[in-house]
């Protein structure tokens, strides 16, 4: 097994919503050996705030995707400040609307990525936990000839107007420090991402995780101490700048906002040709498993199928729960084999 990283320059790349930048780029990392037919691939985008050494836990042989078998390729979503995103090409220029990056151009960058660095037309699966599960739906909808499989965990293919106001708190609790001037933080802000974080933890588990203290087991000392070193010391290690524009293109997740669907949102989930397999977790409060049903029944060949899990939703990325783990490797090797 080999693992490598790369950097794909894409010259005059002309994004979604107006900006060109002249020279964006993509940064991946890819995990094992492509198979001389092509036929093993796997892309794993990355979710809110990641980077590629931050997903890649689930990618061993006895874990969910297994590399001794597949190839498997993160390409670092736009905006995570590893691709291009607002720390290393602020000059570049905002879109008309304000906004940076969409998943049209995540989807259009990783298309060349495949086709130019590894000669891939066709993926065996796409596998993507919340806005990576946001990427598979597109990918599935805009390529439907090129996707066979889709496993989108504790994610939509539109966002909802419920987690609209989740996001726009975040937003809200950053741009209020005082650092902010309205289009730049002046210094790092510090009540901003206390705000932040606190926000972020109260939704990303659900009340039966938090009742039953299960940060203790965690190792964490109290409430503060999880809240404060569970969440707050890793948001800031990112840069506030990106974690905008990221909230950004999740507010604007839209599968039929682009000029193929034109709006039409069920159209865009009955194009998705892909054996589909929709995994929410049962007391995720970001995306509702009510909500993943429903567009389930729009996607032709999918099946849906919960995570019974209190870890509301970081049980899609079960990195300290191996039950959730197990269910999900289950259930990504049945679709592997079908």
């Amino acid at each position: 097994m080999t693992n490598k990283i790369g950097c794909l320059m894409l010259k005059n790349f002309k994004l979604q919503y107006g900006a060109v930048l002249p020279e964006a780029q993509l940064v991946y990392q890819t995990y094992g050996e492509l198979a001389s037919d092509r036929s093993n691939v796997i892309l794993y985008p990355t979710s809110y705030g990641a980077q590629h050494y931050d997903i890649d836990w689930l990618i061993r042989p006895d874990s969910i995707l297994d590399p001794s078998r597949w190839f498997i390729i993160i390409p670092n979503m736009f905006g995570n400040g590893l691709s291009s995103s607002p720390s290393n090409c602020f000059d570049c220029g905002l879109s008309e609307q304000g906004f940076w990056f969409s998943h049209v151009d995540n989807v259009r960058a990783q298309e060349q990525l495949l086709r130019e660095v590894f000669g891939i037309e066709r993926l065996a699966l796409i596998y993507g936990w919340s806005m990576g599960a946001q990427q598979a739906y597109h990918w599935g909808a805009l390529r439907s000839d090129r996707v066979a499989r889709i496993a989108a965990l504790c994610g939509t293919a539109r966002t909802t107007d419920h987690n609209r106001i989740f996001l726009l708190s975040l937003r809200t609790a950053l741009t209020a420090d005082p650092a902010w001037n309205g289009r730049c933080f002046e210094a790092v802000p510090d009540r901003g991402f206390k705000a932040f974080a606190r926000i972020y933890a109260s939704w990303a588990a659900s009340h039966a995780f938090y009742r039953e203290g299960i940060y203790y087991q965690l190792g964490y000392t109290s409430l503060e101490d999880y809240l404060l070193r569970g969440w707050e010391s890793n948001y800031k290690k990112r840069d506030p700048h990106n974690l905008l524009a990221m909230i950004d293109t999740w507010l604007h997740c839209d599968i039929s906002d682009n000029s193929t669907y034109q709006g039409d949102y069920k159209g865009a989930l009955a194009a998705i040709e892909a054996r589909t397999l929709v995994m929410p977790a049962t007391t995720d409060l970001y995306f509702l498993p009510e909500d993943c049903a429903a567009e389930a029944a729009l996607i032709p060949r999918a099946k849906y199928l919960p995570i019974p899990s209190i870890w509301g939703h970081r049980a899609g990325n079960p990195y300290q729960n191996p039950e959730d783990e197990v269910f999900i490797r289950t259930a990504i090797r049945e679709l592997l084999e079908d």
